[in-house]
């Protein structure tokens, strides 16, 4: 007798479905995709030129972080303090300079706010239509960024508000109490994390307002406040969905941040590697013809030429560097909030030919 082997039916597996679009998980995979497609199918040189920078000016995250780090390590190669030295004492000397240099500084600040509010905007319409018109953009959201600006500013000044009142009540009883006493310790504890829950707090409001409420307003044109009352419900109606949402977004931007300050590293140390050069190089030249390198206000404007275009390409590098990561977080904040609200799902289809589904 001849034994014939049956064959062993095996249960064909499940096919694996895609997380659903209006999860978060799913709003990071489409937003992944996404960002690939505008920004790498195909590479378009001027495109990146224009999104970096928008992304330039919108601050936050890696880019920022580089950038202080850049700047601390600058003074010590360079022998910046010198020249801060002598920055103080001819102020000092001169406090009508010095109120103009608090007035400008409060209106280049006043600028910056507004210029991040309004290519905020710009950012989400080049996100939504592959491509990045600045001109034409600027102009016609500029009565949406208007809004935004003003809600910035108070929530700006609001912040700086209570982390002062707080200082100030406190601070008195630090200066006359014993510092080494428990309850001073508890007390400037407690100052200290209530100062650290307020920024915090701040940059969560400002975050969801970038990610969130901006798409809404661009979406519906309505007013910051009816865009914010629309979020809070949506967050009561889907808490769990937005509170993962947050967590998402906070690991993601970690994990951006650590990846543009990767591949900056070896740029910046090539950079100030350069710029270090080119000083030991300029100043013996000045002593093989008998001069010698002191602060003077020719001098001092002169390094200070040469500073403003290093900050130049330094702005610039990190700019491109930063802006793939910005349209990333910025996309999926778009592609989450889509499915809950209808015009910003429609823009998607309108404006978007060529985006995946």
């Amino acid at each position: 007798m001849s034994s014939v082997t049956q064959p062993v039916h095996v249960a064909p597996r499940p096919p694996r479905r895609p997380p659903a679009a209006d999860s978060p998980v799913g709003a990071l995979v489409t937003a992944f995709t996404d960002t690939y497609h505008l920004l790498l199918d195909p590479i378009d040189t001027r495109l990146w030129l224009k999104l970096s920078i928008l992304c330039l000016f919108l601050g936050g995250g890696a880019t920022s972080a580089a950038f202080h780090a850049a700047l601390s390590a600058l003074p010590s190669e360079v022998g910046a303090p010198n020249a801060l030295a002598y920055l103080r004492v001819f102020l000092a000397r001169h406090p009508t300079m010095l109120l103009l240099a608090a007035a400008l500084a409060v209106s280049l600040g006043v600028t910056l706010v507004y210029l991040r509010a309004l290519f905020r905007f710009a950012l989400v319409d080049s996100i939504l239509r592959r491509e990045a018109h600045l001109r034409e953009a600027i102009r016609e959201l500029r009565p949406l960024a208007n809004s935004y600006f003003r809600w910035l500013v108070g929530a700006l000044i609001l912040m700086g508000v209570i982390l002062a009142a707080g200082a100030l009540v406190v601070m008195p009883y630090l200066r006359t109490a014993d510092r080494e006493s428990l309850p001073t310790s508890l007390l400037l504890v407690l100052l200290l994390l209530g100062e650290a829950l307020v920024g915090l707090l701040a940059a969560l409001a400002i975050t969801l307002t970038d990610d969130l409420v901006v798409p809404i307003i661009y979406a519906e044109r309505e007013a910051m406040l009816a865009a914010w009352r629309r979020l809070l419900g949506q967050f009561r109606a889907e808490a769990g969905a937005f509170t993962l949402y947050i967590l998402l977004r906070f690991v993601v931007s970690v994990g951006v941040g650590i990846a543009v300050l990767f591949f900056l590293f070896p740029a910046l140390v090539t950079l100030f590697s350069g710029a270090i050069i080119v000083a030991v190089v300029v100043v013996m030249a000045l002593q093989l013809v008998g001069l010698a390198w002191v602060w003077t206000p020719v001098t001092t404007l002169l390094a200070g030429a040469a500073l403003l275009l290093l900050m130049a390409f330094l702005l610039i590098l990190m700019g491109v560097a930063g802006m793939p990561g910005q349209i990333f977080l910025q996309t999926f904040g778009m592609r989450f909030m889509a499915p809950r609200v209808p015009a910003l799902a429609r823009l998607w289809q309108e404006l978007t030919p060529r985006n995946q589904p």
